[in-house]
């Protein structure tokens, strides 16, 4: 008898999946469920007259049905399961049993193919059960699914009906009550990588443990998958033949090429692959990427593979990473209806290089990125510097110049400096490059200017106590401030992985030592009034006064000083 750890194999055969296709119970992989329901079954002889097998392809449904066909008619079962030795289990598995009559719904799938079968059910068999297997019954037409209706209401008493198929809710809502519904599922990772391993051993396969986890990758949970997909790998040697590499077109879209990310695809393209079979490819390489950034231990990458979809993950960032993930989705879903289906996918690229020609939320918020950074790199030595950004919870004024002259220099306002204050950070919580001072001005300027105008006016309240870019610690005076602050946590920490691509963790503490610095009545605001673009910029309490409350207008008033918002 076969080892139970041992795949079976059939001589003659050279493909991987049909060669160590199991052949008992005992060699059935990531299906526990299944066979512990039809094991003891079998086994105390409570088999009922039909079964329907649903799941993803390549989970073992036909293959599982013509295991119980064996288990049912063996010679020699052994505690519910078949021995794979004897003549009857022999015949099942060549397929010249009489036994097992077997339909593929999806080319046979008319009245007169299931009146052909189930007249036949009536008749005599050599074994004790006669066992009928259609497979892809969904498919059947409304007549023919109408034919086998009546048989499954009044079978023979000899005889058992299987039906698979990988959409159970299209099959006749009369036909599944009528059956036991046994669902299977996709396998697991290690579970195919010690499936593979042992075909290795079994077949004598000279082949690398990274080859052997690029089956597992793409065999995406389908045990026949990974086993065609290890059979593809050996005969090419290598996975750059097996797959589309979208290096080139990543590296378009990061840099915003347009036409570099059109002439990638048309690459693509002109070497074969069709338009839906590359938007499916591209979308499982940036799901690596996307699960390497938020989930690593969860990505199916490994070796050099996975250190390529890291690098990516760098410099494409966490949102561009999300928002291809979505623009490449909806492209995949138009695309099945789509007359052209190379112009949808064209299409979805431009719009991924492009944010001003995609007017979502996430298109914008990219948009916004990249005008910060132009920002932020941007050095114009010989012109004179631009005004700074307004503290936390001030409000930018326009000084408007008088009748009888030039403007006069404002005093500064009385109101007291913001207490907000950065401690020294150490060099370890610093990324590459960038020093502490820069890492307390990002903050100050980029971050706290993105949070809500009564977040920044209680921010101003507020000291940091410490920072270690995993958590940030606020102390604020009063247990009144601090039960004000329930209202922009979400604000302030949406802010903060905005900025520094990760989840940070803001915990607020009270300190009655503190001096309290009360913050200032929000004034009334008064709508934007043209202005000549010498007029100076200050912060002046008799002025009118224009709200900064979002780091576009701090951008705006930085960047155009004096300039008139047209709505």
């Amino acid at each position: 008898m076969t080892d139970a750890k041992t795949p079976t194999s059939l001589d003659g055969v050279t493909a991987l999946y049909r060669r160590f296709r199991p052949g008992r119970f005992a060699e059935l992989r990531g299906q526990d469920h299944v066979v512990r329901a039809l094991q003891g079954a079998a086994r105390n002889g409570r088999i009922v007259h039909a079964y329907l097998f649903s799941g993803p392809r390549g989970t073992g449904k036909t293959t599982t049905a013509r295991i119980l066909a064996k288990a049912l008619n063996c010679e020699h079962p052994l505690d519910g399961d078949a021995c794979n030795e004897c003549a009857s289990c022999v015949a099942i598995t060549k397929g010249s049993s009489l036994d097992v009559v077997e339909l593929d719904a999806a080319s046979n799938n008319g009245v007169d193919d299931v009146r052909e079968i189930t007249a036949g059910a009536w008749h005599g068999t050599p074994g004790r059960w006669k066992v009928y297997i259609v497979d892809e019954v969904h498919q059947l037409s409304k007549s023919a699914s109408a034919a086998l209706l009546k048989t499954l209401e009044e079978p023979p008493s000899h005889v058992v009906f299987v039906l698979a198929t990988t959409d159970p809710h299209k099959v006749l809502p009369t036909i599944r009550s009528r059956t036991q519904h046994l669902e299977f599922r996709l396998i697991a990772g290690d579970t195919l990588s010690t499936l593979l391993h042992d075909v290795q051993g079994a077949a004598g396969l000279d082949v690398d443990e990274g080859t052997i986890e690029a089956a597992v990758r793409l065999g995406r949970g389908s045990a026949r998958d990974a086993l065609s997909a290890l059979d593809q790998l050996i005969a090419t040697g290598s996975l750059i033949d097996t797959l589309p590499r979208f290096d080139d077109l990543l590296d378009a879209l990061e840099r915003g090429d347009t036409a570099a990310a059109i002439r990638s695809l048309a690459l693509l393209l002109r070497e074969g692959w069709d338009p839906e079979q590359l938007a499916e490819s591209f979308v499982g390489d940036v799901r690596q990427v996307f699960l390497l950034q938020v989930a690593p231990d969860v990505a199916d990458a490994v070796d050099t593979d996975r250190q390529r979809l890291v690098d990516w993950g760098a410099r494409l960032g966490l949102a561009r990473t999300v928002r291809i993930l979505e623009t490449v989705g909806r492209a995949m879903r138009e695309m099945k209806s789509a007359p052209d289906k190379v112009v949808v996918l064209e299409v979805a690229l431009v719009r991924l290089a492009r944010p001003d020609l995609d007017h979502s939320i996430e298109a914008l918020d990219e948009r916004l990125t990249r005008l910060e950074r132009g920002v932020s790199r941007a050095t114009t030595p010989s012109a004179p510097p631009a005004p700074s950004l307004p503290p936390i919870g001030a409000v930018a004024t326009v000084k408007r110049e008088s009748p009888a002259g030039p403007p006069t220099p404002t005093p500064p306002p009385s109101a007291p400096a913001p207490a907000m204050t950065i401690p020294p950070v150490s060099e370890s919580r610093v990324s590459p490059g960038e020093d502490p001072e820069s890492l307390r001005d990002r903050f100050l300027t980029r971050v706290v200017p993105r949070t809500s105008r009564a977040a920044q006016l209680l921010l101003r309240s507020a000291h940091v106590r410490s920072f270690d870019g995993a958590q940030l610690v606020l102390v604020v005076a009063t247990e009144e401030l601090r039960q004000n602050t329930d209202r922009i946590q979400q604000g302030l920490r949406g802010a903060l992985e905005h900025e520094f691509h990760a989840p940070i963790d803001v915990v607020w503490e009270v300190d009655a030592t503190l001096p309290t610095s009360p913050a200032p009545s929000q004034p009334r605001s008064r709508p934007r009034t043209p202005a000549p673009v010498d007029e100076e910029v200050i912060v002046n309490d008799d002025d009118p006064v224009v709200v900064v409350d979002s780091v576009a207008d701090h951008l705006i008033t930085e960047m155009f000083p004096g300039a008139e918002e047209i709505s």
